[in-house]
């Protein structure tokens, strides 16, 4: 692993990125990053990313170094502890504000790009347009300064990793917010679903979902190696999704994992259209939706959008895919009760 930015070399200049969100949000900016890395090769990359991402920031191969950064609740982080001198290019791919753009104007840079105004760059800037889609938007920004960027350079390299399910289905009921949350007894519906019809199911989860893990596969009667709770460590989640056969969840960072590795998905979307955060418009993923205004995705309950997405119309789509996509088949399981889950 590359060297994180507190132990800076100097034999080239420091092109610094910042993106210190989550996820997916460091996902969906792999195209923009991957056309910086192109852009600027003889730079050294550095990706203000907060630290429990770096690994999965340096895995993309666009970024040679992180430099640790985070504030709660989704808040711009400061970057004064950047070491040595100021950074040679600094590039804001955080958000469209002042406080983004001023984070990384404190350090000085010679040339600074940002929506909210740049500065050593000459020509027109880009401006901020509501309704367009997070990949999009972020190459979009960078050929408004020329520089070329692919929405759909998505994939990563397979991981080094063995994946600890190889073959399974992923189901990945939690959310970073209640708002993109379905409810636990319809994921377990599809549990025993997708079990019924032979094939294996893992369930996963965050570093602070074991509760709601749990609640899932007990509904499900799932067995305890199929329950993987306490957070994996990033090696092995990627290797998990790119070595399953399905991810079912909701629209949160292993979705956009799936779409990294070419794992077919289904994605529940609400209260954010995947128009703007979903899969590329392919066969192998399949995002469920229910049109209507847009709601909080920082809310504190399941969004109403949400909730539409039928547990029929989830298991549905997740045959469809594992039918496309044949490999091993465990021993067939005793069919569920499906009354013996219950539906909140």
């Amino acid at each position: 692993m590359s060297a994180p930015a507190d132990r800076p070399t100097r034999d080239r200049p420091r092109l610094l990125v910042l993106r210190a969100l989550g996820l997916g949000d460091l996902l969906a900016g792999v195209p923009a990053l991957r056309g910086l890395r192109r852009a600027f090769p003889g730079h050294e990359v550095v990706l203000a990313v907060p630290a429990e991402l770096a690994e999965a920031a340096l895995a993309t191969g666009a970024v040679d170094r992180v430099l640790p950064a985070a504030a709660p609740n989704r808040a711009v982080p400061s970057l004064e502890h950047w070491p040595g001198p100021p950074p040679d290019l600094a590039v804001d791919l955080h958000g469209n504000g002042p406080a983004s753009r001023d984070a990384l104007a404190v350090l000085e840079p010679p040339r600074l790009l940002a929506y909210a105004g740049s500065y050593g760059v000459p020509g027109p800037h880009p401006v901020w347009r509501p309704g367009v889609h997070e990949r999009a938007r972020w190459c979009a920004f960078l050929g408004a300064y020329g520089i070329a960027a692919d929405p759909d350079d998505v994939r990563l390299p397979p991981p080094a990793t063995a994946s600890p399910a190889p073959g399974a289905a992923i189901v990945h009921p939690g959310a970073e917010s209640a708002a993109r949350r379905w409810p636990a007894g319809r994921y377990a519906l599809v549990v025993r679903r997708l079990r019924a019809a032979g094939h294996r199911v893992v369930v996963t989860g965050g570093p602070k979902e074991d509760a709601l893990v749990r609640d899932v596969a007990d509904r499900a009667e799932l067995q305890d190696r199929d329950v993987l709770r306490g957070g994996l460590p990033y090696g092995e989640l990627s290797a998990l999704v790119a070595g399953a056969r399905l991810l079912v969840s909701g629209d949160t960072g292993l979705a956009h994992l799936a779409v990294a590795h070419g794992t077919p998905s289904v994605t529940l979307f609400g209260p954010v259209s995947p128009r703007l955060w979903g899969p590329p418009p392919r066969a192998r993923h399949i995002a469920l939706w229910q049109p209507g205004p847009p709601g909080d995705p920082h809310g504190s309950a399941p969004d109403p959008r949400l909730l539409q997405i039928q547990v029929d119309e989830v298991a549905t789509a997740a045959l469809s895919l594992l039918r496309a996509r044949p490999g091993p088949t465990p021993p067939r399981p005793e069919a569920p009760r499906e009354d013996a889950a219950r539906v909140s």
